[in-house]
């Protein structure tokens, strides 16, 4: 049996949700883009409450590229895609145990996929590098 190879940009190298699998993956799904919205950036703790009900998406788009926070706003739509590592990791992807660091207040994206996404009940699974 050869090395599977997945192509996170390819869902056709991705592989069937089970439940389980995410337990011996690479975290291989934190390294696509993560679009968010509003609620999603305030349960993250990256907007106050406050700023989300006074200030205009637009300012606090700005403001959060400038801290590196976000990558992009989507004006039309109020989608924000947060910021990645230059390794194309998630911000809040930890590097050494490849586990999410903000778990339980993350965004809606990440708690509906492989549910919702590119190729819906499947993901991009990648065996844990181990030594």
């Amino acid at each position: 049996m050869g090395v599977q190879y997945v192509d996170v940009d390819r869902c056709e190298t991705w592989t069937r949700y089970r439940a389980g699998l995410c337990d011996s993956c690479h975290a291989h799904c934190c390294t696509m883009p993560v679009e968010v919205r509003l609620p999603d950036l305030v349960r993250l703790g990256l907007v106050d409450p406050f700023e989300a009900e006074h200030e205009a998406p637009k300012q606090i788009a700005r403001r959060l590229e400038k801290t590196g926070q976000v990558d992009h706003f989507n004006f039309k739509h109020g989608i924000f895609t947060l910021a990645r590592r230059a390794s194309g990791d998630c911000l809040f992807l930890d590097a050494t145990t490849r586990r999410c660091t903000v778990y339980e207040q993350r965004p809606d994206t990440c708690r509906k996929h492989p549910q919702v996404g590119p190729r819906p009940g499947h993901c991009p699974h990648g065996p844990r590098r181990t030594g």
